[in-house]
């Protein structure tokens, strides 16, 4: 598909720029009026392919390059040690995701969870999760009941293998809310629906 043409007030989260041949995701906007001089949009980018992050600024009316982004949501089957495969619900096509595109949603992600994966010309670019997920935590040392007061946290490793902070009250087999964007614990879940 051919990419089109675009001006700086198309800039918005989620935006997929082609900029001197590379493919940047759009993570933060601002669009800047200053009472002097010309207004520009100040962003945040994101190279797909290597996680890079920069700031960059464009001139309000600049001319853009987007690039032609199809997001679908996938299944998360299965780790085979260096990728990650999805299926495709609605055709039951597989789809192998390296782990450098996964990258830190593999935190989080567990196996027959939906997940949004963005393709460009059918290459992943990258896996976008729930805001938050429900995980269970596998391990922690004992909690201190009365400790509740203070506020303090202490590590626990939930089900994927990821170590989170977590009050110090909670205890092994507890589920949690885990925020997939800071990995934030949110709280605790109850088991009674």
């Amino acid at each position: 598909m051919y990419p089109g043409m675009a001006s700086t007030s198309d800039i918005s989260n989620g935006v997929v720029m082609k900029i001197d041949g590379q493919l940047w995701a759009v993570i933060e906007f601002q669009h800047v009026k200053p009472g002097k001089g010309g207004a520009f949009v100040r962003t945040k980018i994101k190279n797909v392919v290597s996680g890079k992050v920069v700031d960059r600024t464009f001139n309000a009316g600049a001319k853009i390059e987007t690039a032609n982004v199809d997001r679908r949501d996938y299944q998360y089957l299965y780790n085979d040690g260096q990728d990650f495969v999805f299926m495709d619900t609605d055709t039951y096509e597989q789809l192998t995701v390296t782990d450098a595109v996964v990258g830190d949603a593999a935190n989080y992600m567990l196996e027959n969870q939906m997940a949004t994966i963005a393709l460009h010309e059918d290459a992943p670019l990258y896996v976008e999760l729930p805001a938050s997920v429900i995980l269970e935590i596998t391990y922690t040392e004992p909690g201190l009941q009365g400790d509740r007061s203070t506020g303090g946290t202490k590590p626990a490793t939930v089900e994927t293998g990821h170590q989170i902070q977590v009050p110090l009250f909670l205890e092994q087999g507890t589920k949690v809310k885990v925020d997939t964007r800071t990995g934030d614990y949110l709280g605790r879940v109850s088991d009674k629906g």
